[in-house]
């Protein structure tokens, strides 16, 4: 068997410490891992650049510290996967999923990406993702779209779609993803995987030249990963205060490996079937409602309860839609002084709903924007008020399983579900209302469709309580490990979808 195929699938926990203890080789781990994008990556699309050079001599420099004993970091020779959005790696080319920024090279990497590699992650390349995260679904018009390994054809949800994808077919042992309205947790919940959003402020992102656009909606970076002790590893490189960011938190001397293995008995657990508002597929409450059942074999005590929204669904996600779009319109803005035009010469090269969102955004007032507070209020208010009862709320990550990617690069989500139609970019997703708010919340795998599909199941915890999210988290893992669902996946090692 080839080493990909043996690391392919090793927790990232194990491979690490295998690093430290000389039992592998970074440059054996890097070449592994870089095999099997070569040979596997077309089928699922999850890189759109790789790093090969880079990544090779990073990991000799590795292995020259593993050997003469210097002090390693915690991810020490570990390969990892960035998203192509904002988490920008200095020097290495960015295009925000979008043409006209095929070319496009920062001079600066992102706060949590130089808190990786300081910790000794080697970075395999970046992942795929929608123009500007805009919508739950990863495809475009410069790469097209990334397939759940599960499924290839199916999509594999956004806008981390790239990272989510390259853990699940074993193409990296983890990856980081951010999350505006979902973005970790949509493509975690189609993947397979295990995807965390922090409270916001928890891993600090410096954000210029408006230090404040991160806060509407609130915009998180988080770990993806294929177990609970694996993200927990990596979200503790991550987090932590950034002066630069008005609102980082103060470091909490977390240790979020020991929250994985806190006892969970006693803990109160609200679940709703769809927050009171959304339409779900039959499938997916099936999965959702089956999966319940562990927190209380894990000790928990888990009752169903109604989460009070006082508006429906469509209210909720236009509301997302406006405030993301007066971001998405700063954003656009702001790259005129460089000569890009995203509504002017670059029209044409851009999606329909993206052009729409900037118009969107665009036309909002400064009294639209603070009307749409109060929704997020109201948001915050029915939460806190199921919070005041219970440690945790679960509920779908989704309404509804994968669906078919398209030939233009331009595939959206489900139109209607269950009769009932929703916004094509965001509304099938129980996600954004956590954006609206900051609470820690992670996309957790509740199991298989019949058809074999994946379906997630969405953890909520009160704000800041991100080592209750790990812990019940890791108590679900416990009672229900889903490592074994892995073998399902057509792109692995050795498969009929394989290369």
């Amino acid at each position: 068997m080839a080493a990909q195929d043996e690391l392919a699938y090793m927790p990232a926990t194990e491979i690490a410490a295998r690093i430290a203890r000389r039992d592998l080789s970074p440059v054996e781990v890097v070449d592994a891992f870089l095999d099997g994008i070569a040979r596997r990556n077309q089928t699922v699309n999850a890189y759109v650049l790789v790093l090969h050079e880079e990544a090779r001599r990073l990991a000799r420099e590795a292995e020259k510290a593993v050997v003469s004993g210097a002090t390693l970091g915690p991810l020490h020779g570990l390969p990892i996967a960035i998203k192509d959005l904002f988490d920008f790696k200095a020097g290495v080319p960015n295009t925000f999923g979008c043409k006209p920024f095929k070319d496009w090279t920062p001079t600066v990497s992102a706060t949590y990406v130089t808190r990786l590699e300081e910790a000794g992650a080697i970075v395999l390349g970046k992942t795929n993702t929608p123009e500007f995260g805009h919508r739950g679904i990863t495809d475009n018009y410069l790469f097209g779209p990334t397939s759940t390994p599960f499924r290839i054809g199916k999509n594999a949800g956004g806008s981390s779609g790239g990272s989510a994808a390259a853990v699940a077919a074993g193409l990296a042992p983890l990856a980081q993803g951010s999350d505006g309205g979902g973005s970790i947790r949509i493509p975690a919940a189609w993947c397979g995987v295990y995807g965390f959003k922090a409270s916001f402020g928890r891993v600090a992102a410096v954000a210029r030249p408006d230090a404040f656009m991160l806060a509407v909606p609130f915009a998180h970076a988080g770990p993806i990963a294929r177990s609970v002790a694996d993200a927990a590893l990596m979200l503790g490189v991550m987090s932590g205060p950034d002066d630069r960011d008005p609102y980082s938190l103060p470091a909490e001397g977390a240790d979020y490996a020991a929250a994985t293995r806190r006892p969970v008995a006693g803990m109160r657990v609200a679940w709703s079937p769809d927050l009171g508002v959304f339409p779900i597929d039959p499938e997916v409450a099936r999965v959702t409602r089956e999966a319940v059942a562990a927190f209380e074999e894990a000790g928990a005590h888990v009752e169903e309860v109604r989460v009070g929204f006082k508006r429906s669904q469509e209210e909720l996600c236009d509301a997302w839609m406006r405030q993301s779009a007066v971001r998405s319109a700063q954003t656009a803005d702001g790259f005129k002084t460089e000569g890009i035009d995203l509504l002017g010469s670059h029209r044409d090269q851009i999606s329909p709903e993206f052009a729409a969102s900037l118009e969107l955004g665009w036309s909002q007032s400064a009294l639209d924007y603070r009307r749409d507070d109060v929704i997020r209020t109201e948001v915050l208010d029915a939460l806190q008020d199921v919070f005041d009862d219970y440690d945790i709320l679960v509920c779908p990550t989704l309404a509804g399983l994968p669906v078919d990617n398209a030939t233009d690069g331009n595939t959206l989500g489900p139109a209607e579900i269950n009769g009932h139609s929703v916004d094509r970019l965001l509304g099938w997703c129980l996600t954004y209302p956590f954006n609206f708010t900051g609470h820690p919340a992670a996309s957790i795998p509740a199991g298989l469709s019949a058809d074999g599909l994946p379906v997630g199941l969405q953890i909520a915890g009160r704000r800041f309580a991100d080592q209750s999210v790990i812990a019940v988290s890791a108590a679900f893992e416990r009672v229900r490990p889903w490592t074994a669902t892995y073998a399902r996946v057509s792109a692995r090692p050795g498969s009929a979808g394989g290369v």
